[in-house]
């Protein structure tokens, strides 16, 4: 019994180490947060248990790894320790509790801020101007990085005003944004170059370029979250005036911070970025508790490796391990085949998750999943789960590879793949296809289409399966009768979902484009397209005409998109299915315009960040009624950026091509009717 607890803690020890490895030094995590937190957390028990058996090259005796060899090091004036973690209610509780004792507080006032899933960074200011920069490291040594981090545009070379301290280190965090990172993969896999997992790998592994000019064009972020050494000023007496203060020193400071009292105040404020979490710029794993008051900090002191006077609480695990038992395929509404693969049920990102997509066949042999694998699954937010790449020790003797089907799984329609596509599609179309069908049911139904409400995916199956419907312009064709006699489907329950479709009937000509479906045509291109030919029978005509030739005069349709568009709209059976639910729907239609008009006709505008009244939605429909154009990604040809709070790379995009930049209020002026003496900029 003695030598098993032993063997069992030197078994977890040689492990941690060598995760711990993987993932700071090498960037190159080998299993999921969770498992990893799992792991440390059974280790501590067992060495407060038996601490006569600890060793001395345990992880809970360090925070994060030694340096690498390529930088040189730099030793903390004071040391940048961890955080204890929490996972509960429960730990919250606790942890108010233990702190209340250690004050004699009836109630303590703490400061709410973001975990961010970054590198942990010092900044060294001397005389206010910026000096070094070094990586947490181990702790005590750290990694020389100042010449990577002057690539940040964010952080200040220089601190803002005349009063600044003679020495200032400030203690923070290096990330990159979720659109960043997917601009980087994106160049990554065009050059042929290994993908990065997760924003925090990509920014940790920018940072230990050697050369800068790789660095600086990885558009890398830094936020502040409390200092390491101070001198020549006073010291705020309250960690979030601290912050407000390094705000004025110029240093970015995340504005999702807040000051609440109690456990309940933090269990709100945890739950309140829970809940916008996935509408973030940026990846978080949990936020950070601190005692405000920093004379209070003071009192509290450290363990051996954390703060008494902080703690982390994290969100549930976002990856996962777990095994592969099967490779199927899933029909999506315009054919597309996607691999899915069928996985051990596991418990990630709040759900169980037992299917994760794989996205297409080249994917499948890029990522070299098998059958039989061991993986790690990744589930942000709301989005479909994923797979991430196998674990390689783990994979069976028996593995076996996917192959990709002939024909199509559902209506057994020839699976074909485009020579110009990576996606491989079912031939069968939505006629023949009941996969196709559905899908493109639930499609023109979306929020964003017609918007049916109360018309969810399982009515839609029903409908399907039952042979109710055969198009969407069947929907108009239901009665009470027909919907009752579905499963689980009430007299009142049918009146909702039929007056649901009669309110539907008053649409948009921009809706029902985008509602039918067409391959290539998102929301703002159906808005160019009916922006452009005004009624539907100038795109008819413009698509049968000349194998679509005009299409290509509208903004942004380029020869894939216009070919989609005249391929569907020439043949007969969509055809058919417009004319009908012409009869079904009403939308005001008007001349074929070849030129916008209105007060901002000719502007291209890109929308980033939160306004303070407008929705990104609403703001963007005042810009387009205006004449105007709204675009999706800043270029040359972009003539303003409409910015709000949390503005992105789109901002600093548009600074670095000298782009005019709007606030809510100025594109309110633009908006106004101008006066007969005015012109736009």
């Amino acid at each position: 019994m003695e030598s098993a607890f032993r063997e069992r803690m030197a078994w977890l020890t040689t492990e941690l180490n060598r995760h711990i490895y993987a993932y700071h030094v090498l960037d190159a995590p080998t299993i999921p947060d969770a498992e990893y937190d799992s792991m440390f957390r059974e280790l501590q028990k067992l060495e407060a248990a038996h601490p006569e058996s600890m060793t001395q090259d345990s992880p809970t005796f360090r925070v994060g790894a030694a340096p690498i060899p390529e930088f040189k090091q730099v030793t903390h004036t004071v040391p940048m320790l961890s955080l204890s973690n929490g996972f509960s209610e429960e730990d919250v509780d606790n942890f108010d509790r233990r702190v209340r004792e250690g004050l004699g507080a009836d109630q303590v006032e703490y400061c709410g801020e973001l975990k961010f899933d970054g590198l942990a960074i010092s900044l060294r200011y001397e005389n206010g101007v910026f000096v070094q920069a070094a990586t947490r490291g181990d702790g005590a040594t750290g990694e020389d990085v100042t010449t990577n981090m002057r690539t940040v545009r964010a952080i200040p070379l220089r601190l803002h005003g005349d009063d600044v301290p003679s020495v200032l280190e400030v203690r923070g965090e290096a990330l990159m944004f979720k659109a960043d990172f997917a601009r980087l993969n994106e160049r990554q896999r065009e050059a042929g170059l290994k993908e990065y997992m997760n924003p925090r790998n990509a920014a940790a592994g920018s940072l230990r370029q050697l050369d800068s000019r790789i660095t600086a064009a990885r558009n890398l972020r830094f936020f502040s979250y409390g200092i390491g050494a101070l001198e020549g000023a006073a010291m705020p007496e309250s960690h979030s005036k601290l912050l407000d203060w390094l705000g004025q020193l110029g240093l970015p400071v995340s504005k999702e911070r807040a000051v609440v009292v109690g456990a309940a105040g933090m269990l709100g404020y945890f739950t309140d970025i829970g809940q916008r979490r996935a509408n973030l710029v940026y990846e978080i794993d949990g936020v950070v508790y601190k005692v405000d008051r920093l004379e209070d900090q003071r009192k509290l002191g450290f363990v051996s490796r954390a703060p008494r006077f902080a703690m982390a609480h994290k969100f549930p695990a976002e990856e996962a391990l777990t095994q592969v038992k099967d490779i199927g395929v899933q029909v999506g509404r315009t054919g597309a085949i996607t691999p899915v693969a069928r996985l051990a049920p596991v418990f990630v990102g709040g759900v169980t998750v037992e299917n994760a997509t794989l996205h297409n066949e080249s994917e499948v042999r890029r990522k070299d999943i098998r059958i039989g694998d061991t993986v790690i699954v990744r589930r942000a937010g709301d989005v479909i789960p994923e797979v991430v790449a196998y674990v390689p020790e783990k994979r069976p003797a028996d593995a076996r590879e996917f192959v990709m089907p002939t024909d199509c799984p559902v209506c057994g329609s020839p699976i074909v793949r485009l020579e110009d596509e990576a996606v491989a599609r079912c031939s069968g179309g939505w006629t023949h296809c009941s996969a196709q069908k559905k899908g493109g049911l639930m499609h023109f139904v979306s929020r964003r289409a017609i918007d049916v409400e109360g018309l969810g995916d399982q009515l839609i199956e029903q409908l399907v399966d039952k042979g109710v419907i055969h198009t969407a312009a069947d929907l108009y064709l239901l009665d009470q009768d027909s919907l009752c006699a579905l499963d689980r489907m009430a007299t009142r329950s049918a009146q909702n979902v039929l007056a649901a479709l009669e309110k539907s009937k008053d649409t948009t000509l921009a809706r029902f484009i985008f509602g039918l479906g067409i391959r290539n045509v998102g929301e703002s291109t159906a808005k160019a397209l009916a922006q452009h030919f005004g009624n539907l029978d100038a795109l008819l005509h413009a698509a049968s005409f000349e194998g679509g030739l005009q299409l290509l005069e509208v903004a942004d349709v380029g020869p894939v998109v216009a070919r989609s568009i005249a391929e569907f709209l020439t043949d007969p059976e969509n055809i058919q299915l417009v004319q009908q639910l012409r009869s079904h729907l009403r939308w005001k239609e008007g001349a074929h315009v070849l030129k916008n008009t209105g007060a901002l006709a000719g502007k291209t505008f890109v929308l980033t960040g939160t306004l303070p009244t407008l929705s990104r939605d609403e703001a963007a429909a005042l810009i387009e009624a205006a004449g105007g154009k709204v675009a999706g990604s800043v270029s040359k040809k972009t003539s303003y950026v409409v910015a709000g709070e949390e503005a992105g790379s789109k901002l600093v995009k548009a600074q670095e091509l000298g782009i005019a930049i709007l606030d809510e209020a100025a594109l309110q002026e633009l908006l106004a009717p101008p006066s007969p003496t005015e012109e736009l900029p």
